[in-house]
């Protein structure tokens, strides 16, 4: 398998082959925090990054789940930050709790793009369908698919170059993409302190559904 290197000096691919992805099991209420530039680095810009993220792609099989989640929309980055946190941590949080569920993954986005405005749905893998919803959130059952993985470390304004991996991945391969990519934050932005973690220890996957 050969993959097509677009900025061979600031990433590193490393090619896995696992037999299945499951979610990450952390049941902790502290989710990341994420910040996404208004304006993401265009895949013609070759300007040097300083401590270039780590891009690792893997060839898998996601495993299905159930979600709820809720859609919205944010005029910027800074915006999009405090709806997912709210939307985590109070709406989806009390749903939770109201309803007895237990949490079986990472929390998980959708974007429509990947500059603002942002348009998105964020939800949390639950173990099974909850009662009565109120308006505005969602249940649904995300099936078994074969995906394309980028797992990311580094400063999350920096993730398009992930998406563009991907996406080159799939150039390469002759493979179409099936489904609408989303990203998973298996890792915790801040630490118990409430202290930003290293973003290189931080890791997000980016995943898109192919064929």
């Amino acid at each position: 398998m050969k993959l097509n290197t677009f900025i061979a000096s600031i990433v590193s691919f490393c090619i896995l082959f696992i037999s299945s992805c499951e979610n990450n099991k952390s049941t902790s209420s502290e989710n990341p925090i994420v910040l996404k530039n208004d304006k993401p680095r265009s895949k013609k810009d070759t300007t040097l990054i300083e401590n270039a993220p780590i891009i690792n792609i893997a060839d898998t099989v996601a495993l299905g789940f159930n979600i709820i989640s809720i859609k919205d929309s944010a005029s910027n980055g800074k915006r999009l930050s405090t709806k997912l946190d709210i939307i985590y941590k109070e709406r989806l949080e009390e749903i939770i709790k109201k309803n007895k569920l237990n949490k079986t993954g990472a929390p998980i986005a959708w974007y429509k793009k990947l500059k603002a405005p942002f348009y998105f749905e964020a939800g949390i893998p639950v173990d099974k369908k909850p009662g009565k919803l109120p308006k505005g959130i969602v249940f649904k059952k995300i099936s078994k698919t074969r995906v394309i993985v980028a797992h990311y470390f580094g400063p999350y304004t920096e993730t398009n170059l992930a998406y563009q991996a991907l996406k080159d991945w799939l150039k390469d391969e002759h493979k179409t993409q099936s489904g609408e990519a989303y990203e998973v934050y298996v890792g915790k932005a801040l630490d118990e302190d409430g202290k930003p973690v290293d973003p290189y220890k931080v890791q997000t996957d980016i995943v898109i559904p192919y064929y």
